[in-house]
């Protein structure tokens, strides 16, 4: 079987489709992107009585909310050390429980809404791909327990067997509160949970510009698409990793990278059992870093930023070679086992690593999930929602709009990421020397 370059989780799934319908002229609150923040947003939005219009230049899921590897994580990408180092004991302990609430949240809404969609809390294990690094796992525990109050467990080198089917790795840090998920499924039932909601989904509708404009005496913004004009209250820009030239201040704040996953057949029983005993969801400690699982029908998923660029039909064939050749150097037992399917996403990177909410020329907004985007993004995008609703006090309760979003020194970064190619190697560099 020749190796596919689509999307594995879209074979398990019917994504909902939405019927082609007029945009309307006039609605409360546009949402420019259907993914988990913009979907999560306007089924919260339409259960409070808002008319929601959201605009999809794609379909629904058709970014990162469909192509990532359905880890819906604890924390954030930095740890919490360095958030403490960087925002202080308060704001961190805030952002944490943010962390927890997300899972809860993806988790009370694929039970609220009935989504079939292979959720379980399985957990998730960090390995250490060197000595030092697993020192590092060992003070991070200490430090979440005692600064955040939340337990996760070292798994020393000795024992790392009972987790891992893999020699290569110094040890390992369990949270058992971590969950997995298909994310084509989710996405899907979320779309069509605020479909249901009644807000109005309108797929392959770009949006192209966004200007202030009065309505009947009413403050809002015209919003100029592929497929004509509509007019808004309020705008909520949920594009993460595709934000583009409409909303040109956000973009220079959103670094593009790309993100790549190969997925195996099926595996023996045994041998899966081996690789991933507790079928935990598994990542590095590299920066330039792994993730893998297995599928709910048995397969491996191994993803990485085997190429910093976002996808386009060079970058996801060299990652394919890229990837394998990982996999096995981790997995020698998984040298004989077919490659299936390879494909590629675009996550969304602030330059600080962190998540972003707010509200800019007078516009919403709610990215930088930096891989986090399963929970992060649902959580969000709900968060938004009711503060949009709440004529602005939700949003005290959300420690992501306290912190500093800044671009790039200088300015230096407008349109294109030219800088792509030099991050990569910055971040090679520093796995060398950690």
């Amino acid at each position: 079987m020749a190796v596919q370059e689509k999307n594995f989780w879209l074979t398990t799934v019917e994504m909902l489709r939405v019927a082609s319908q007029p945009l309307p002229e006039r609605v409360d609150v546009v949402i420019i992107g259907a993914g988990f923040t913009g979907l999560s947003a306007a089924r919260t939005l339409a259960k409070r009585g808002a008319r929601v219009a959201v605009l999809e230049a794609q379909t629904v899921g058709w970014g990162a909310s469909s192509r990532n590897g359905g880890m819906v994580l604890t924390g954030l990408k930095l740890g919490a050390a360095d958030l403490i180092s960087r925002y202080g004991k308060e704001i961190t302990q805030r952002m944490f429980a943010a962390s927890l609430e997300a899972i809860s949240t993806v988790e009370g809404i694929v039970a609220d809404e009935k989504i079939d969609c292979d959720f379980c809390r399985y957990g998730h294990l960090e390995v250490a791909n060197k000595l030092k690094h697993f020192e590092g796992f060992e003070r991070s525990a200490e430090t979440m327990s005692q600064e955040l109050g939340h337990t996760v467990r070292i798994v020393p080198r000795e024992a790392l067997s009972s987790e891992i089917g893999s020699s290569h790795y110094f040890g390992g840090l369990v949270d058992d509160l971590s969950a997995g998920v298909n994310p084509a499924r989710y996405v899907s039932g979320l779309g069509d949970a605020a479909n249901r909601a009644g807000a109005e989904i309108h797929e392959h509708t770009r949006a192209e510009q966004i200007e202030p404009a009065a309505n009947n005496g009413a403050s809002g913004f015209k919003i100029s698409t592929s497929r004509g004009s509509l007019w808004a209250r309020d705008v909520l820009v949920a594009t993460s990793g595709y934000t583009s030239g409409a909303t040109p201040a956000l973009r220079r704040r959103i670094i593009p990278i790309g993100s790549y996953i190969i997925v195996t057949e099926i595996l023996p029983e045994g041998m899966a059992a081996e690789i991933s005993p507790r079928n935990r969801m598994i990542y590095n400690s590299l920066y330039f870093t792994h993730y893998y699982r297995l599928t709910p029908d048995r397969r491996m998923l191994f993803g990485g930023r085997a190429a910093f660029f976002p996808e386009n039909e060079n970058t996801i064939r060299e990652s394919r070679e890229i990837l394998r050749r990982d996999m096995v150097e981790i997995f020698p037992q998984l040298r004989d086992m077919r490659i299936e399917f390879v494909w590629g996403g675009t996550l969304d990177f602030a330059f600080d690593m962190m998540p972003h909410v707010g509200k800019m020329d007078g516009l919403y907004y709610s990215v930088g999930y930096a891989g986090h985007g399963v929970a992060m993004a649902t959580l969000l995008g709900q968060k938004m929602a009711e503060h949009i609703t709440s004529g602005g006090a939700a949003q005290n309760t959300n420690p992501f709009a306290e912190i500093p979003f800044r671009g790039a020194p200088l300015g230096l970064y407008r349109k294109n990421p030219w800088f792509l190619p030099l991050a990569g190697l910055w971040f090679r560099f520093l796995d060398v020397i950690s």
